[in-house]
C-alpha cells in the first residue's frame, strides 16, 4: 500500500474508535461532561478537581471521569480532523488518474468540518434527540466515504472476477441488506434517544424498567424490523456458500453474518439483563462494524472485473 492507503486506512480506524468512545460518553451518560463547546467548563484543558473550576460553573456538575472522557472524545475528534487532511492531501497524486478518490476524501474532509460544528450544536442543544441521531449518521458517512476512497485507489492493484449477471445478484441482494441495517441503525438511535430522556430525567427509574416504559411501538418495530436484517444477511450468506465465488467474498459475508449475530444477542441481551452499558456499547459497535462490512462487500462486488 502506498502512503495515501495507508493514511486512508488508518483514519477509518480512527473513527470507528471514536465512535467507540462516543459510544462510551453515551452508555455511562457523559455527554455533558463539558457543558459548553469548544471549551470544557471554560478551559482548554480540564481540571481535575472541582475546586480549580473558573469562577461562574456549578461545581455540583463537575464530575471528573465524565469531564475528562468527554475531553478525550473531543481530542480524539481533532486527531482524526488531522487525519483526514492528510488523507485529502495525499488524495491530490489521485486527481487526474482516479479523480473519485480525491473527491471522496474531500467531502470526508469536509463532513468533518461539519461533524465538528454539529458536536458543538448537541452540547449546547443539551443531547437534543434528533441531534445524536444526526450526529451519528455523519460519522457512519464519513467513514464510509473513507472506505470507498481507500478501496477504490486500489482497485487497479487487486480486484475479484465475477460475471456481469452474478455481479448485479450481489448488489442487489447486499444494497438490500444495507439498507435495512442502515433503517435499523436509526430505529435503534431513536430507541436509545428515548432509553437517555430516561436515564437524564430528574428523578431517574432504574434501568430494568427502562424498556418497560419505552414507547411500546418504536421498541416493538425496532425489535421486529431485525428479522428482516437477519433475513437479508442470511440470504447474502447462503447465496455466497452456494455458489463458490470467492473465498475473500465469502470471509467478508461470514463476518457480516458474525456482526448481525452479535447485534441480536446484544438485543435481546439488554433486554433481558436490564440495558447494562457494556451491552449498550457492543450493540452500537458492532452496528458500526457491520455497516462498514456491508459498505466493503458492495465495493468489492461492484468493482470487481469480469472472469
Amino acid at each position: 500500500m502506498n502512503t495515501y492507503q495507508k493514511t486512508a486506512i488508518a483514519t477509518v480506524i480512527a473513527t470507528l474508535v471514536l465512535i467507540l468512545i462516543g459510544g462510551l460518553v453515551r452508555a455511562v451518560g457523559a455527554g455533558l461532561g463539558c457543558p459548553d463547546w469548544p471549551t470544557c467548563f471554560g478551559m482548554w484543558i480540564p481540571p481535575f478537581h472541582a475546586e480549580a473550576l473558573p469562577p461562574g460553573y456549578d461545581v455540583s456538575r463537575f464530575n471528573v471521569f465524565h469531564t475528562w472522557l468527554e475531553y478525550v472524545n473531543r481530542l480524539t475528534g481533532v486527531i482524526i480532523g488531522l487525519f483526514i487532511t492528510a488523507t485529502f492531501l495525499f488524495s491530490f497524486r489521485y486527481r487526474k488518474s482516479i479523480p473519485a478518490v480525491t473527491l471522496a476524501s474531500g467531502l470526508a474532509w469536509g463532513g468533518v468540518l461539519v461533524q465538528g460544528w454539529l458536536g458543538g450544536q448537541v452540547v449546547q442543544s443539551g443531547l437534543h434527540a434528533g441531534m445524536i441521531t444526526l450526529h451519528m449518521l455523519l460519522a457512519m458517512f464519513i467513514v464510509n466515504l473513507l472506505l470507498f476512497a481507500a478501496y477504490r485507489s486500489a482497485v487497479p492493484l487487486w480486484t475479484l472476477a465475477l460475471t456481469p449477471q452474478r455481479r448485479k445478484r450481489l448488489m442487489w441482494i447486499g444494497s438490500i441488506l444495507l439498507i435495512f441495517s442502515l433503517i435499523q441503525m436509526v430505529l435503534g438511535t431513536q430507541v436509545r434517544e428515548s432509553i437517555d430522556l430516561l436515564k437524564n430525567a430528574p428523578e431517574p427509574l432504574p434501568r430494568d424498567v427502562w424498556i418497560d416504559t419505552l414507547d411500546g411501538g418504536l421498541y416493538v418495530l425496532h425489535r421486529s424490523f431485525s428479522w428482516l436484517v437477519v433475513g437479508a444477511a442470511g440470504w447474502l450468506w447462503f447465496d455466497n456458500w452456494k455458489s463458490g465465488d470467492s473465498p475473500v467474498l465469502m470471509k467478508t459475508v461470514s463476518v457480516i453474518a458474525i456482526l448481525v449475530l452479535l447485534q441480536g444477542i446484544g438485543g435481546v441481551g439488554m433486554e433481558w439483563l436490564g440495558i447494562p452499558g457494556i451491552l449498550q456499547l457492543l450493540h452500537l459497535v458492532s452496528a458500526a462494524l457491520l455497516i462498514c462490512a456491508e459498505f466493503l462487500f458492495l465495493l468489492m462486488a461492484g468493482f470487481s472485473k469480469n472472469p
